[in-house]
Order: structure tokens, then C-alpha cells, then sequence
């Protein structure tokens, strides 16, 4: 492992000043040089390129778990703990999200707040038996541009989204009324939300009531309580949002790289393109929506 260390950082420093600060000889470094390369050393340099190779694909934004994901896609059968230990030694990971956050949940209000069937049991077994709803923020150069979106607990995809200026009802409203819109869901559909105005205004709850879709909400001020939700925007912060500077509103919602992720994003611990073809079913949308980003028609309520 030293002989390596000193081996990796030769070009930055003399290598007798390496071998000094390691213990060890400079003949002892030379001789291990000069042997021939194991099979499993020869197999370990051909999947560094490798990990290299996808790390810059995505921007140095995926760790180990979905590169290994990546490189298991492409047929490789390199185990993940190996995957982990190359990136490890040769520095490898990925790069850290800046971190601010902006309050997206309204709780404090008179509105009716519906009880927590979920409580935290995020499991399902079928697309279209539990939604999962959520707002977050994308930041632009003339304030923040606010994201509405309804996640299927199964598929792990997104079924409906909005993007607006403001966080008013109107915005999940949209994202409800778009996800309704394509998945034509059964009576007894549990839609889940934090306890925000948004979610608890009447306009909302008496859409969810028209299509007979049963009403969760979140405890106050417990993101554990929607989970999937939370790692769905991590997700997408992580590998987009972070790194994009966009001068205006629309320029995000313009911005096909964004459309994209949050149309594919999946809030587990792979990316899509990882999964068995037959571990999930893939959703069809019932009905044709709106191409246009974060908009949707919205129906009357009385």
C-alpha cells in the first residue's frame, strides 16, 4: 500500500522524500516497480478508467453506489464494495451540494390537517396506491422558482409536476391535477403531503375528495415522515440544481436538462437504468398532458 501511495504522487514529489516519509527504502520502491503487475492490479487500473470515465460523464456528481450502478448497467460484474475501495484510494467522490434552504411548508394555519396513514411504512404494492407530494426551490437570478411534485411511492417516479413563481395553492394544484390526468388512479389512492396550506386548502382537498383519494399528512416539522419525498429533491439538487446558474425563471423552465431529471429521477439508492426490467413496472400515462413545463389544465371546483 505505500509502495502504491508513493507510486500515485511520484510526479509531485521526489520519491526518496516519499520513502522517507513512509519508512521505507528507495530499493525497496524500485524492486517493487520492476515486478510484473498481478492480473488483479492489471483489473484494477482498467476499472479506475472506468470509474473515471462515468464520474466525469455526470460531473463528479455520483458517488460510489451509482457509479457502481452505472457500471453494472453496462455489464460489468465488479462488486460495489470494490468499486468503493478504488474510488477510496485514489480519491474519488462526489462533489458536495452548497447548502441553504428556504421554508417551503406553511403549517401554520387554521385549515383542516389530515391524519398520517402512512406513518412512515413506505411500501406499496402497486403504481397508483400510494402519491407522494412535495414543494422545493430552484434558485435563478430573479428569485426563486418554486417546484410542485407527485411522486408514485412504487415506481418511484413522477407522476405529476408544476413549476411557478409562488408557492399558493395553485401550484400542487396544478402538479394533482396533472398526475390525475395521466394515471386515471382507483378509488382508495393515498396521497401523502407535509401539513402546508398548499396541500390543506380547500381548492386542494376537494380534488382529492372528486377523485376519491384518501388524505395523509406528514407530523409537524417531521421531514422523516415523507422520506422518499426528501431523497427525490436531494437527488435532484445533487446532480442539477446545484450546479446550474440560470439568469431567470424561465430560462429554468426552459432548461430540457431539468425537465428531463425530474421526469427520470428514481428516489432510490440507484439511478433507473440500474434496475431489473422486471423489479418495477413501468407507468403509462392514461391520458396525453401538457408539454408545456409546469403547466396543466386545471378543473373547476365548487
Amino acid at each position: 500500500m505505500r509502495f502504491r501511495l508513493i507510486e500515485d504522487h511520484r510526479g509531485v514529489w521526489p520519491v526518496r522524500v516519499l520513502c522517507d516519509a513512509l519508512s521505507v527504502s528507495a530499493s525497496g520502491y524500485y524492486a517493487w516497480r520492476s515486478r510484473p503487475q498481478s492480473s488483479r492490479a492489471i483489473a484494477n487500473r482498467k476499472l479506475l478508467i472506468d470509474i473515471q470515465r462515468v464520474h466525469a460523464q455526470h460531473r463528479e456528481r455520483y458517488g460510489a453506489p451509482r457509479i457502481h450502478a452505472e457500471l453494472r448497467a453496462e455489464g460489468q460484474t465488479v462488486s460495489r464494495k470494490r468499486v468503493e475501495r478504488v474510488m477510496r484510494q485514489h480519491g474519488i467522490r462526489a462533489r458536495a451540494p452548497r447548502r441553504y434552504r428556504v421554508c417551503t411548508t406553511d403549517s401554520k394555519h387554521s385549515l383542516p390537517v389530515a391524519e398520517n396513514l402512512l406513518d412512515q411504512s413506505f411500501v406499496a404494492n402497486r403504481p397508483d396506491q400510494v402519491w407522494l407530494a412535495d414543494i422545493t426551490y430552484i434558485p435563478t437570478g430573479e428569485g426563486w422558482l418554486y417546484l410542485a411534485v407527485v411522486l408514485d411511492l412504487f415506481t418511484r417516479k413522477v407522476v405529476g409536476w408544476a413549476m411557478r413563481d409562488h408557492m399558493r395553492a395553485e401550484l400542487t394544484i396544478a402538479a394533482l391535477t396533472m398526475a390525475i390526468q395521466r394515471r386515471r388512479p382507483a378509488a382508495g389512492l393515498i396521497h401523502h403531503s407535509d401539513r402546508g396550506s398548499q396541500y390543506a386548502a380547500g381548492d386542494y382537498c376537494k380534488i382529492l375528495q372528486a377523485a376519491a383519494i384518501l388524505q395523509s399528512m406528514s407530523r409537524k416539522a417531521n421531514c422523516w415522515d415523507n422520506a422518499p419525498m426528501e431523497s427525490f429533491f436531494g437527488t435532484l439538487k445533487t446532480e442539477l440544481v446545484h450546479y446550474a446558474e440560470y439568469p431567470d425563471r424561465d430560462a429554468a423552465r426552459r432548461d430540457r436538462s431539468l425537465t428531463s431529471k425530474v421526469t427520470t429521477i428514481d428516489s432510490g439508492s440507484t439511478p433507473p437504468s440500474a434496475t431489473s426490467p422486471h423489479s418495477r413496472q413501468r407507468q403509462k400515462p392514461h391520458n396525453s398532458v401538457s408539454t408545456v413545463p409546469g403547466e396543466g389544465h386545471i378543473p373547476a371546483t365548487s
